[in-house]
C-alpha cells in the first residue's frame, strides 16, 4: 500500500491561512522583475501565493505584502491586471 503523498502548504499572503499550494494562485516575479499571475505555477521566479479571490488579493495589496515578498515596488496597474484575470481565468 503506497503511503499518502504530503500534500504542499502554501501561505496566503493576503489572510496568512496556509492552504493547499492547488487551491492557491501563485503570483511570480520574473528574473526580468516582470510582476504576473502563474496560473500554471510553472513560471520561473521568485513566487507568492494568494487565495483564488478578490479579497485576499486586495487585503495583500493593502498591506504591501507582495512588494515585501519581492523586495521591489509593485505598480497599480500590475494589481488592476491581476485581479481582472482573477475573475476571468479564477
Amino acid at each position: 500500500m503506497p503511503a499518502a503523498r504530503k500534500i504542499p502548504m502554501r501561505k496566503c499572503t493576503g489572510c496568512n491561512e496556509m492552504k493547499p499550494k492547488k487551491e492557491l494562485v501563485r503570483v511570480v516575479r520574473s528574473p526580468e522583475g516582470e510582476i504576473s499571475l502563474d496560473l500554471t505555477g510553472k513560471k520561473p521566479g521568485r513566487g507568492a501565493y494568494v487565495c483564488r479571490n478578490e479579497e485576499c488579493l486586495k487585503k495583500a495589496r493593502k498591506a504591501k505584502r507582495f512588494e515585501k515578498a519581492f523586495s521591489c515596488a509593485i505598480p497599480d496597474e500590475v494589481f488592476d491586471r491581476m485581479e481582472g484575470e482573477m475573475k476571468s481565468g479564477g
